[in-house]
Formats: C-alpha cells, structure tokens, sequence
C-alpha cells in the first residue's frame, strides 16, 4: 500500500489546522516529564492555547487553540520540550511507565534515553512519517500490544524480542545491542517504503525488514494482550516510596491542574492510556496529593467509569464531526448511563445512549483515537448516535 499524500501528522513546529484554531502535538520520549516541563506545558496551554493538556493514546500531549506559534516553540524549546526543529515528530516513544520503580522487571528508562538521542543523531530519521510508533516494554506486557511499527520487549535483563508492525517478529536480541536494532530497524523502513506512514502497510515488511537487517527469526512467538488497565491509585514502589496513577476525564487536563501537578516536584509519567503517574512521593506527601488533586477532578479510583470512556475531539474542534461527543460522553458517564449495558443501535439521540465496559466515542465513521482492542463503539451520524457492542 503506497500513500497519495505526505504524512501531515503535527508537531509544535508544523500545526495542524483544526475547526477550532491550530493545534500542537508535543512529543515527550517515554511519557516522561519533569516539574519543569509540566509547568512550562501548563503555561503554554493558559497563556497560548485554550487552557487545557490533551493527552493522547501515545504518550504525548497536544494543545488546541494555539495563538503564537513562535511563541509556543520557543517556550517549549527553553522547556528542552523540543531538541530538535527536524526530528520533532519522529520521537514517539512509548515505555513501560512503571519501570524501573515498580516490579521485577528490567530498568529499560537508560534504553529509552538512548533510543532518543539516537534517532536525533540520525539525518536521515528526520524523513520518518509522524506516525511510525516505537515501543519499549520492560517485560510486563503493558505496552507491546500497542501495535508498534517497531518495538522490543525483555525477556530477561539481557534479552530482547524484536517486535515489527505490531507482533513479534521472533527476532531475538541482546540486550546491549537493543538501540542499535531500534535504530537500523528505523532506517530499514525508509528504505523499503515508498511512501507508506506504517511498516505495517509495506507490502510484506516485516519479512523484507528482518531479511534487510540480516536476522534470522525463530519459531517462538510472543503474543501481547491488546488491552491494559491504566496504573490507578496508590502504587507503592520498590525502594519504598509511592507513585500515585491518575485518570484523566476523556484525557483533558486543565492548565490549572497542571500547575498543581508542577508544584508537587517529582517526575511525571503520562502514559498512552491517557492518565498520569506522579513518581517518588513519600507517604504523607502522596496522601496530601490525593487530597488536593482528587477534588480537581484527577481520577484515583480503579473502579470510576471515567476511566472506561474515551472519545475523539468532537466539535467544536474538529469539523468532521457531527456533534459535540465529548460533552455527550461527560453526560452519558455523569447520569449513570454507561454502566447499565450496552444494545446495539442504529441511530438514537445522545440522551438515550446506554453503555458498559469500555467504550469509545466518535464523531464520525473515522474513529480518531479509538483504543486497540475490543471496545464498545458509540459514533455520530447526521441522525444521532449508532452503538455497536464490543465483540
């Protein structure tokens, strides 16, 4: 499959022109934040955008409504929230958000940092489309059913599973040469594609890819669950510490809240499940966070419904859509109506929408953003909602 059209995925430097104003995608390698950072997004978002931190299904954040550009890069540039001006798209790097704190598993945070400079390093990596996905997964399973283009995944702390276009190649690595293999797996793509966003489309790329590299598979192959519940709650870490895992109502984050989140002064995670993790906390300092953060909307219940709904922009920020669903969905779950079951529908008004279990939101055919797996869908026609259950 060959692509028509050049990738138009945004960055802070190339924004996308959405029905509400510009938006800024910002790349953050690994989800990971320091105080600094946060406070500089919550800045940017009340000072040059509509208020609020998008998170997305990958890790990064974005801003809507963005009024100077120029501005915004140069705040997120001083923020060291953008290194490079011709790899800014390209670092979507998705990791294990609790590794290295929490579980037996290998510390793959040095590998991520890597990964990271190595693909700035790399002139010819900046031609890579947008879209191309890496992922890092300590062993645990959490982010290798992300479907990435190209990933790794220990099986021990000295061995790696290459993953291409969203399974397990049967590759095996060292662990040391784990960022090489990222790397010329990278530059394998671009000279196989011929315009293609996703390895995934390359006409038998996984099979060309692994030949080009030169590796060998093997028959063992790993499979990786599609859906992982978000790290909610308290979180106690191995050195004995806490991590505090928050949900994001339909991952809108007020600068606001933000402000709050930098004040704390510890590592942030957001993860690709559109919630975050407050790092190294202390045990009374954490119980002080819940106290402040949970009546500003921050989700530490497991069990909330918030954390079963996602949903897409909706109007007024995109011009697709045929309603504002993000509203509707904040009704469904406010009223009760997304935990009492789910009928099939052909075309019924938002207020009569009933669902469970997890769900997804769309304000058109399109599905933007819907989450890997078996999930409800809820999408906008011209003549109301049309609900089709998970299957």
């Amino acid at each position: 499959m060959s692509r028509t059209t050049a990738d138009s995925c945004p960055g802070v430097l190339r924004l996308h022109e959405a029905a509400d104003g510009p938006l800024a995608r910002v790349r953050v390698p690994g989800g990971r934040l320091s105080p600094a950072q946060v406070q500089a997004l919550a800045e940017a978002a009340h000072r040059l955008g509509d208020g609020n931190i998008e998170l997305t299904s990958r890790g990064n954040v974005q801003l809507r409504q963005v009024r100077d550009a120029g501005a915004l890069a140069d705040l997120l540039g001083a923020a060291g929230l953008l290194p490079s001006r011709t790899h800014e798209r390209v670092r979507n790097i998705i990791a294990s958000p609790l590794t290295g704190r929490i579980g037996n598993y290998p510390d793959i945070r040095p590998l991520v940092s890597a990964l990271d400079a190595r693909l700035l390093g790399a002139p010819a990596l900046a031609d890579l489309p947008g879209r191309v996905l890496f992922t890092v997964d300590d062993g645990r399973g959490d982010v290798s059913g992300l479907r990435p283009d190209i990933g790794v995944h220990a099986l021990d702390a000295d061995r790696f599973a290459l993953l291409l276009a969203g399974r397990d190649s049967g590759v095996r690595i060292p662990a040391a040469g784990a960022v090489d293999s990222l790397v010329a797996a990278a530059h394998g793509f671009l000279e196989l594609g011929t315009g293609q966003w996703r390895l995934h489309e390359v006409e038998n790329g996984v099979a060309r890819l692994t030949e080009l590299l030169g590796h060998s598979p093997g028959a063992e192959r790993l499979e990786f669950a599609d859906t992982t519940a978000p790290p909610i709650g308290w979180l106690p870490q191995d050195d004995g510490l806490v991590a505090l895992g928050a949900g994001v109502r339909l991952g809108s984050l007020p600068a606001r809240t933000a402000e709050f989140l930098a004040a704390i002064e510890r590592p942030l995670l957001i993860t690709p499940w559109r919630s975050l993790v407050v790092t190294d906390l202390a045990e009374g300092a954490a119980e002080q966070v819940v106290r402040v953060l949970a009546p500003l909307g921050l989700i530490f219940d497991a069990a909330s419904p918030w954390l079963q709904i996602t949903a897409c922009a909706g109007q007024p920020g995109c011009a697709k859509s045929h309603t504002d669903v993000r509203a509707d969905a904040a009704a469904a779950v406010e009223s009760g109506r997304t935990t009492a079951g789910t009928a099939e529908a052909p075309a019924i008004p938002a207020e009569r929408v009933v669902t469970a279990g997890r769900q997804h939101w769309s304000g058109c055919d399109r599905h933007c953003g819907r989450p890997a797996g078996q999930v409800t869908d809820v999408i906008a026609t011209p003549d109301g909602y049309r609900v089709t259950p998970a299957r």
